[in-house]
């Protein structure tokens, strides 16, 4: 364990970030202590970046911005596809990394790669058209052309996977881009940008600045040079960025979290749908914008499946990222403060605490911030924590009488992001999906599982534009239309 901490300062430049394909430390020197939730150890020290750090690394990438735009689309691809097998062969250290940084336990297989060549395989496919004319001696085109510098703003539970959702597409499209990470967990970002540098990406390119969001997050966000921004958090950081990006007339995609709602009809396959609606809101402990945190359950079945579930949530394995476990520990104390504030919340508003509720003590748990995996039931629909990203371990379960309210309640939040549905009357699923407010509507399964290109993204305060599908590149272009007169 203590050989798998050290070896990250083997890994990485301590008190450096990666700006112009060079480490450097912030301007005025000060440094952030990266933390081991599961035992408060410090893994490294990164850099406090700030408004000059920012003016570099966007010049950076502005600099680096004509060569990269004007290489073929077939070189960028190939050096995306080399990027790939890049990242799959240090697949085990990227995962070591955000393991430790974050605390969740393995994942199986890296999904990364893939991200990457599924960009690659888009990188020559963008395209124009040619356009109709009252003259035969006249041409007309469009043209898709990258924006320049773009920013991206991530955040901390899933920093691998949400930084290549921005950068893969971003840099096939022919753009140059600058990261801000989160500052709880930063160093997956890091890395990820070093391999870029390996595979052969230029230098400007792919950048990483470290720092807190409202100094190095608001510097990016409100740059004049940056061209396009994109941002991954809560609605009300959201909005802020909103705001700088508005200043300088800067496009931008925002997915701002989710209420998941998870409709159980009455002949719901409950073999199924039970270890899936479990894993749902324990998978990274909870801090998911796709967690299923919202039960909507027959009232004639409520009884039976909470029972079911709450045995099954006693069971969830729970321990630091080095053992065979199912959640880890959540990713800070102020986050512990968050999610065990909100189950008081819950108790004093009247919600019946079915298991789980507490902080986990003992040896390997005293160290790290650890919170049971927690069920309340009885929860009325305008509950706080029935309307609040908890971003935690907690599960709300909330009876209905028919379809209708069914609904209601679904619909009832400010979010809408993704929403699951467990029938077996197909047409039954159809309806209600159509009639669902979310991004993402799944039937007896969660999220895209299995699904490749599924479009993600929002409704309402959970954002709007969407990532990861076949237009995931034509988002980070511009269209520009061409008239060619040929008289002479």
């Amino acid at each position: 364990m203590s050989d798998s901490v050290s070896s990250i300062g083997s890994l990485l430049s301590e008190g450096n970030h990666l700006v112009g394909g060079r480490w450097v430390s912030a301007t005025k020197g000060e440094t952030i202590e990266v933390i081991n939730p599961a035992t408060q150890d410090v893994l490294l020290q990164v850099p406090r970046g700030g408004e000059k750090d920012v003016d570099d690394a966007v010049a950076a990438a502005s600099e680096a911005f004509p060569a990269w735009r004007d290489t073929s689309p077939a070189v960028r691809a190939n050096l995306l596809y080399r990027y790939a097998e890049v990242v799959r062969a240090h697949a085990e250290e990227i995962d070591r990394i955000e393991r430790l940084e974050v605390g969740r336990p393995s994942w199986g297989p890296s999904g990364l790669p893939n991200q990457l060549v599924y960009a690659a395989s888009l990188a020559d496919k963008v395209r124009g058209e040619t356009l109709p004319t009252t003259s035969p001696d006249m041409l007309g085109m469009t043209l898709r052309e990258p924006y320049g510098v773009v920013g991206s703003i991530i955040p901390w539970n899933t920093p691998g996977p949400t930084m290549m959702v921005d950068l893969a597409p971003a840099i096939a499209a022919g753009n140059t881009i600058v990261i801000k990470p989160a500052e709880d967990a930063p160093l997956t970002c890091l890395y990820l940008a070093l391999l870029a540098a390996e595979a052969g990406i230029p230098p400007g390119v792919v950048n990483v600045v470290t720092g807190y969001g409202p100094e190095a997050g608001a510097a990016l966000a409100s740059h004049p040079l940056v061209r396009r921004m994109s941002f991954t958090g809560s609605p009300e950081t959201g909005s802020k960025v909103m705001e700088a990006c508005a200043k300088n007339l800067v496009p931008l995609h925002v997915e701002l979290g989710g209420k998941s709602p998870q409709i159980v009809l009455r002949d719901a396959p409950l073999g199924k749908a039970i270890p899936t609606i479990v894993r749902s809101i324990t998978f990274n402990t909870g801090q998911v914008c796709a967690a299923g945190s919202r039960l909507l359950v027959e009232e004639s079945l409520r009884g039976e499946l909470v029972g079911a579930l709450s045995e099954a949530f006693e069971k969830v394995r729970v321990g630091p990222w080095y053992e065979e476990v199912e959640m880890g520990p959540l990713i800070s104390e102020r986050q512990e403060r968050r999610v065990l504030g909100y189950i008081e919340g819950a108790k004093d508003e009247g919600a019946e605490l079915v298991t789980g509720g507490h902080k986990l003590s003992g040896e390997k748990f005293d160290r790290g911030y650890f919170v049971e995996p927690t069920i309340f039931d009885h929860v009325a629909p305008a509950m706080r924590i029935a309307q609040e990203e908890v971003f935690g371990p907690v599960l709300s379960v909330i009876s209905y009488r028919d379809e209708e309210e069914a609904v209601e309640i679904a619909n009832g939040t400010r979010y809408g992001l993704v929403a699951s549905i467990w029938t077996s009357d197909v047409g039954r699923a159809v309806r209600l999906a159509r009639r669902v407010e979310a991004g993402q509507v799944s039937i007896n399964s969660t999220w895209s599982r299995g699904v490749i290109g599924a479009p993600f993204g929002g409704y309402k305060q959970s954002g709007f534009g969407r990532t990861m599908g076949a237009d995931s590149v034509l988002e980070y272009t511009q269209v520009k239309s061409v008239i060619v007169n040929g008289e002479a």
